[in-house]
């Protein structure tokens, strides 16, 4: 199966791109853990699914345990994971807390670049076979022998078009599903005196959240930072991408004695 691509419009008239064509990628479906460890079991594999789940269990607990202890981790020919911090500056070395100013931590992967499997954009390039979505629909309508209804949308987007970035999902009869990945909302909970939250979506999307309970919309709070809470509160947040939006994820903060090593928590 080749790459999958979908040509659309910039619609935003506030850039330099408008009224250009771009390409994006599209999936067609989302892979769970478990999918991919029953497809290793059937992979020519003499191992059952069953253990490929356990070693891949223990792979990601062990990988997450080097990196919290300050290792990059290597991951096959594939790349290498590290972590990275988000700080706020201050004038003075001196004046720099460790606690206060950093902001968050992030997961990071920088695919490999070795001459034995090198995963550069231009590398992946050579290596991959393209096809147009608007041709996978068309063949797949003559395939079925129907012409599709007049006036829909083939790939499902909305009319008003967006940006060429990010991806969606295809269906099992040709038609492409728009599919936003909703957020994931990061935390210690509970906390003592204060957290920091930190919400993080696909790529190219703006990610909107509310803190009151109320369920986010497109005119909600732009987040752009970290966001510190001093009691309990339920976040809320999606992520809108060519016009889209995802699921709301959601998760609450409870201030009260945290557990020694604090719980990083995620959306529900």
């Amino acid at each position: 199966m080749p790459v999958l691509v979908k040509v659309s419009q910039n619609k935003n008239d506030k850039t330099a791109a408008f009224g250009k064509w771009y390409g994006r990628v599209v999936s067609t479906k989302t892979m769970s853990y478990q999918e991919l460890c029953k497809h290793m079991s059937e992979h020519n594999s003499v191992y059952g699914e069953d253990v490929c789940l356990g070693v891949a269990n223990k792979l990601q607990n062990c990988m997450l345990e080097q990196l919290l202890e300050g290792k990059k981790v290597q991951f096959g020919e594939l790349g290498t994971f590290y972590l990275s911090v988000k700080s706020t500056g201050t004038l003075k070395e001196s004046d720099f807390n460790l606690g206060a100013n950093i902001q968050g931590l992030y997961l990071c992967f920088a695919p490999s670049r070795t001459d034995v499997n090198n995963l550069s954009s231009k590398m992946l390039k050579k290596k991959a076979a393209f096809m147009n979505v608007k041709d996978l629909v068309e063949s797949n309508k003559k395939s079925s022998g129907t012409n599709g209804t007049s006036g829909s949308s083939e790939t499902g987007g909305d009319s008003n078009g967006g940006s060429n970035s990010g991806t969606s999902e295809t269906g099992g009869n040709g038609s492409v599903t728009p599919s936003v990945a909703k957020p994931s909302i990061l935390g210690t909970s509970p906390f003592e005196e204060t957290t920091q939250v930190s919400i993080s979506g696909p790529a190219g999307a703006e990610i909107r959240y509310t803190v009151d309970g109320s369920d986010p919309s497109a005119q909600s709070t732009l987040y752009s930072e970290p966001i510190s809470l001093t009691d309990t509160t339920t976040v809320k947040a999606i992520a809108i991408k060519d016009g889209q939006s995802s699921q709301v994820a959601s998760r609450q903060f409870t201030k009260g004695t945290a557990p020694e090593g604090g719980d990083p928590g995620d959306v529900n």
